[in-house]
Formats: structure tokens, C-alpha cells, sequence
């Protein structure tokens, strides 16, 4: 381990991308049945410079009112984080834990907020343990896959 201490800074958190679609509008408004939601999570998260790595997690929800989409979101929210001094083999839990713990909570009032804007009750998101979905996906990585082959999610030194 480098003599140097750990260093954890968040350089800047931001709205990577969004996108709203309301396919029925404005027929949609005029529907008065429960609506069911869909919800897609994802975390990526990749080295930009020496120390300096990105960290997104997309959420894409699609409403649907009586078998017609009333709207449907596809939103990432990132983050730069500037992380030195951390162990690799700690890299993977802070990529994909530490850094969308930080990040959602943004996504989650963008969405909201759009949701809103677009005329329809805002979507509240869960809050999501990522301890408990990288810990999910590591197990599946190394079900389904040869062991030659790792998971999607962030590794030191990997290439993408």
C-alpha cells in the first residue's frame, strides 16, 4: 500500500443524459385506470485519468396505463471522483457501492422532477442497497460465465 493516505473527493456530480418520451399524449391524460411501472437499474463506472474515475448509474422507467405507455424515462446521473490511495482489491466496492451511493440520490430527485414536469404524479425511486446488487451481480457474473470471463461491473486495470 502507497504511504500516501486515502483519498476519496468528489469533483463534480451531474445529469449525464435524459430522455423523456410520452408516445400517447395526449390521449394518455384521459385515462383514469392505476398505472404499472417498470424499473431498470444500471451501474458503470470508468477510469478517465490517473485517480480520476466516473461513476453513472442509468435508471429507466416505463409507465404503462392500460397496456399503453403513458411515458417512459431513460435518465444517468454521474459523478467524477477523484480516488487515490485505495487498495485494488477495495476499487470494486467503492466503484460500485461508495460511488452510486453518492450519485443516486441526485437521479432520483431528476426524475422525480421531470416525471412532474411532464403532468403526471412524480415517481418516487426506491432507495437501493448497492452492496446488496454488487454483491448480487458478482454472484451471477461467476454463475453464468466461464471463469475466464469477469462481470460488467468496474475492475482495476480492466479494459472495456
Amino acid at each position: 500500500m502507497a504511504d500516501s493516505a486515502p483519498v476519496f473527493n468528489i469533483q463534480r456530480i451531474y445529469l449525464k443524459d435524459l430522455s423523456l418520451e410520452l408516445p400517447n399524449a395526449p390521449h394518455i391524460f384521459l385515462e383514469n385506470a392505476q398505472p404499472a411501472v417498470e424499473i431498470q437499474l444500471d451501474v458503470n463506472s470508468e477510469n478517465l485519468a490517473e485517480g480520476i474515475y466516473q461513476c453513472g448509474v442509468t435508471v429507466t422507467v416505463t409507465t404503462k396505463v392500460n397496456d399503453k405507455v403513458a411515458f417512459l424515462i431513460e435518465a444517468t446521473e454521474a459523478g467524477i471522483f477523484q480516488i487515490a490511495g485505495i487498495p485494488d482489491e477495495q476499487m470494486p466496492l467503492v466503484a460500485n457501492v461508495v460511488c452510486p451511493n453518492i450519485v443516486y440520490p441526485y437521479l432520483r430527485s431528476n426524475v422525480a422532477d421531470v416525471v412532474q414536469r411532464a403532468g403526471f404524479p412524480p415517481i418516487h425511486l426506491a432507495e437501493i442497497n448497492f452492496e446488496a446488487l454488487y454483491q448480487q451481480r458478482m454472484q451471477q457474473a461467476q454463475e453464468q460465465a466461464p471463469a475466464d470471463s469477469g462481470p460488467k461491473l468496474y475492475v482495476p486495470n480492466s479494459t472495456h
